[in-house]
């Protein structure tokens, strides 16, 4: 008697799992099925990337993976406003001089601060920071933002079959002209 897979979750199959994995990972179905522990069988991989269970478990690996990677566009602006707002002052202890590394806040550390030099000692002692006018564009150019969009709304005072007539009605003038003049 067979047993058939019912609810989500892995394919009772062990070798099926590893299949549906390797096809999530975007391997091809030929790969997959060598990759599950099979001898290389063209045929047999099409027809078990065909079954329902198999294809079900890869549409659900396949959304775990997307929601784990989600970077949409509502994080990159958030992303872009932190950076953009993150003060530079935060890097430097009351006294003026620069904090380690270690003490510095996260924003700092993951990209605004594009290079440093170090002494001998592995102190920092210059600090060169990333263009913050770029990522104010990019908050500028977002597609909730859209600051720079460039707006045009033309009233013409005619629709278009009026101009289409105004058009036609004009006599046609032939003759060779220099557009350059």
């Amino acid at each position: 008697m067979r047993r058939t897979q019912t609810a989500n979750g892995p394919l009772s199959n062990q070798r099926h799992e590893l299949f549906a994995l390797a096809l999530a990972k975007g391997m091809s179905s030929d790969e997959a099925y060598r990759t599950a522990g099979y001898a290389a069988n063209r045929g047999n991989a099409a027809t078990l990337k065909a079954k329902q269970c198999v294809q079900k478990r890869v549409a659900e690996l396949q959304s775990r993976i997307a929601e784990k990677a989600t970077v949409d566009a509502a994080w990159l602006l958030d992303r872009l406003a932190e950076e953009a707002d993150a003060d530079v002052a935060d890097m430097f202890g009351l006294d003026g001089t620069l904090r380690p590394v270690t003490e510095w806040p996260a924003i700092w550390r993951k990209g605004l601060v594009s290079a440093m030099d170090v002494d001998e000692a592995g102190r920092v002692t210059k600090i060169r920071l990333s263009d913050r006018i770029r990522r104010l564009e990019l908050i500028g150019k977002h597609v909730a933002v859209q600051a720079f969009k460039e707006q045009l709304d033309v009233n013409v005072g005619l629709s278009i079959d009026a101009a289409i007539s105004r058009l036609e009605a004009q006599p046609v003038i032939e003759g060779d002209y220099d557009v350059a003049e």
